[in-house]
């Protein structure tokens, strides 16, 4: 089968197509026909070397959640689930490939009326955007920032966090016209990548804070040598949570920012869907990809393209073009 492996870490051509012997199901594992691979910032930031203390070696097979039909099943597996259409969830590899053998726990039957697509674009992001608002303890009526708000998570973030009645949703992107489209999933401020405010081009007012004293919860997706900065943004009590570190690390002393603001009580937590119970995150799943289905979630898919072009998929990402998610196709 093909896959797609990091023959070097760094840039994207340090990426190749490889030929690998066809996976066979293991004890409580089930083998998918890959339809659809979704493409994540983690990949990107495994990709560049960054988690290199994790473990990572060249030939890595990336990606993280893939959806298909399941075509065999392993010993102790019912095997009703041949033929059924299914998400699954990767771990942190073997999502670029023509097929995947994954345990029968991390699959999840798809309803009629999504595809394969959908439902990579929302499978992770939105269990990372719904826990994550739970773990900054978000309620109805705070502000919220989302701090690079075009991914899909933050597009899921921005969308779950208006839905939940916030007081103010406001966003960073790197362009008036994203801001606006993310204006339509409920953001009601953009600001550009540094937390300062863009004029949105339409005449819609940003120049009035939506969220006077700063923000309750910031949902940070981005991490890399600004975060520190954004302490700044938030009121007393304030929670910052960090899901991602698509930009890289950030600087080594950048608590030394909640210490000089001492007075406020500040919270900085990182999230990982690693520390949700696996009934939760089934128990979400199911219901976005049902709501999904009836066309009540934002799915937003920047583009499809052959699996053969993933370093592409990863030069887009890198080059900040992409809003929402890129899938691969095998």
């Amino acid at each position: 089968m093909k896959a797609v492996a990091i023959e070097t870490f760094g840039g994207p051509e340090g990426m190749a197509v490889v030929d690998l012997p066809a996976p066979a199901p293991a004890a409580g594992q089930v083998l998918i026909g890959v339809e659809a691979s979704g493409v994540g910032g983690v990949d990107a930031v495994i990709r560049r070397g960054t988690l290199a203390s994790y473990g990572f070696k060249e030939g890595h097979i990336l990606g993280s959640e893939a959806a298909g039909t399941v075509t065999a099943v392993g010993d102790g597996v019912d095997t009703s689930w041949i033929g059924r259409r299914v998400w699954a969830f990767t771990g942190l590899s073997g999502g670029y490939a023509e097929q995947a053998a994954v345990p029968v726990e991390a699959v999840l039957a798809l309803p009629d009326g999504l595809s394969a697509v959908d439902a990579v674009t929302l499978g992770n992001s939105g269990a990372v955007a719904h826990f994550a608002l739970a773990h900054a303890r978000f309620a109805p009526g705070e502000s919220v920032l989302v701090r690079g708000a075009a991914g899909s998570i933050g597009i899921m973030t921005v969308h779950l966090a208006s839905r939940a009645g916030a007081a103010a949703v406001a966003v960073t992107t790197s362009s008036a016209e994203r801001g606006e489209r993310l204006r339509a999933l409920g953001a009601t401020r953009v600001l550009d990548r540094s937390g300062d405010t863009m004029g949105s081009g339409s005449g819609a007012d940003d120049t009035s804070d939506d969220a006077p004293g700063g923000y309750d919860v910031i949902i940070d997706i981005v991490a890399g040598a600004d975060l520190p900065s954004f302490f700044g943004r938030l009121r007393p009590n304030g929670r910052m949570v960090a899901v991602g570190v698509v930009g890289g690390p950030p600087p080594a002393d950048f608590g030394m920012a909640m210490i000089a603001a001492f007075q406020k009580s500040l919270s900085f937590a990182t999230f990982s869907t690693d520390t949700v119970a696996a009934a939760d995150l089934t128990a979400v799943r199911t219901a976005q990809f049902a709501a999904a289905s009836r066309g009540e979630l934002p799915l937003a898919v920047h583009e499809v393209l052959p699996l053969e072009q993933a370093a592409l998929a990863h030069r887009k990402m890198d080059a900040g073009e992409v809003f929402g998610r890129i899938v691969l196709t095998p």
